[in-house]
């Protein structure tokens, strides 16, 4: 009997395990909200490789405005964010600049606790708004 509850318990438990892993969902992007205020360091509005871009950052995540090819609706998709860092992390600096004859971005997260700037990210620059190179 004693096997038989230690098995019942060990099922139970693998259950209750798994029920947290479900797929997260898809991130909807930026949210619109955050386009309130917006610092002008924080967007770029221009023309790159000939077509218009926006561009904004926020959180040190930097999003481009584009229509969605099924629907044509406008939506917000994620291009750029500082690679992973295993601690609590916030957004320390983050900017757009138009530099041409791109945009530069600077996105930098700091570790909670850590002084200075920053544990993530950096210096990037891109010529489309699309494909970001570190510098």
């Amino acid at each position: 009997m004693a096997a038989r509850a230690r098995w019942a318990w060990a099922g139970l438990m693998a259950l209750a395990l798994m029920a947290g892993c479900d797929e997260r969902p898809a991130p909807s992007g930026l949210d619109p909200q955050s386009l309130r205020d917006l610092a002008p360091e924080h967007e770029f509005r221009g023309r790159l490789n000939g077509q218009a871009v926006h561009l904004v950052v926020s959180d040190c995540v930097v999003y481009l405005d584009e229509a969605d090819p099924a629907s044509g609706a406008r939506r917000w998709v994620k291009v750029l964010e500082p690679e992973f860092y295993p601690s609590l992390m916030s957004c320390a600096r983050q900017s757009l600049q138009a530099k041409a004859p791109g945009v530069e971005a600077f996105v930098g997260r700091q570790a909670l606790g850590a002084g200075g700037c920053c544990s993530s990210g950096g210096r990037y620059y891109s010529t489309d708004g699309r494909s970001w190179t570190r510098r």
